[in-house]
């Protein structure tokens, strides 16, 4: 019998009736199900700050990474800016964990998938910087989804989208165009240092990241391919190859070391 791999889904701490409460909304859990995986949902609290030994420990358990989406955004202090008066959603305690997370994930070859609030993590953690709210910013198209709609329309395609023809993001999916839903107000400014840019939208704004020199599956995405990944090629293409990098490292951890053979 083949164990699925064990996935760590970052948390949301949220309020609910009165009680603070840890959240991952269902449609990530769902996504990496029908793809062979399970998922297991990580807590997070302010106190994982810079505590890499703890990460570490529990990341060691896991076979793959996912950063989720959220409507909070990156407290604007962790990339050295002033809050905007669009910003007012934030999220302390995901944020500790996850500027921590990110690099244990990556410095033990775990495979990495950020997603929407994933994805602007995964700049900041690098050095980048974020625009608060893209719509105000010269030249950019306003990426925040429609009010009221659907989900069909809201997750349905709202732009096309730029792929770079030798990267990472290519190579998985086999093609440099694809349309994709737009459901966010923050996004890239500054590129963080050891980051590709893998994708970008009619605007110029980056919409996909690769870590250059990962040893494995190491992407993240603006957009949201969890909703339906199997009705759209490019999402399809996302998760199969975190699925099947996932295996890999659950391959990987099951071959005993030179030590454990001594």
């Amino acid at each position: 019998m083949t164990t699925r791999p064990l996935v760590g889904v970052i948390a949301c701490r949220r309020e609910v009736e009165g009680h603070a409460a840890q959240m991952v909304t269902e449609k990530y859990l769902s996504a990496l199900r029908e793809y062979g995986l399970n998922p297991v949902i990580l807590p997070v609290w302010s106190d994982q700050e810079n505590d890499r030994e703890a990460a570490r420990e529990l990341l060691s358990r896991v076979d793959g990474l996912l950063l989720t989406g959220s409507y909070t955004n990156v407290e604007p202090h962790r990339y050295g800016a002033e809050r905007a008066p669009q910003n007012t959603r934030d999220d302390r305690h995901r944020d500790a964990a996850a500027l921590t997370w990110i690099h244990e994930a990556l410095a033990l070859a775990l495979p990495l998938f950020g997603i929407c609030r994933g994805f602007q993590e995964l700049n900041v953690a690098f050095g980048g910087s974020l625009h608060q709210a893209v719509q105000a910013a010269p030249g950019m198209l306003d990426h925040r989804e429609p009010g009221g709609a659907n989900k069909a329309a809201q997750y349905s395609p709202a732009h096309d989208l730029e792929i770079r023809a030798d990267g990472a993001l290519a190579r998985l999916f086999g093609d440099t165009r694809s349309g994709v839903n737009s459901l966010h107000q923050q996004g890239v400014d500054r590129l963080g240092e050891g980051l590709v840019a893998e994708a970008w939208a009619p605007d110029g704004l980056i919409e996909a990241v690769s870590v250059a020199d990962a040893a494995t599956f190491a992407l993240a995405v603006q957009w949201h391919p969890e909703w339906q990944p199997r009705e759209h090629a490019l999402h399809d293409a996302l998760f199969r190859g975190f699925a099947e990098a996932c295996r890999a490292h659950q391959g990987a951890a099951h071959i005993p070391s030179i030590t454990q053979l001594a």
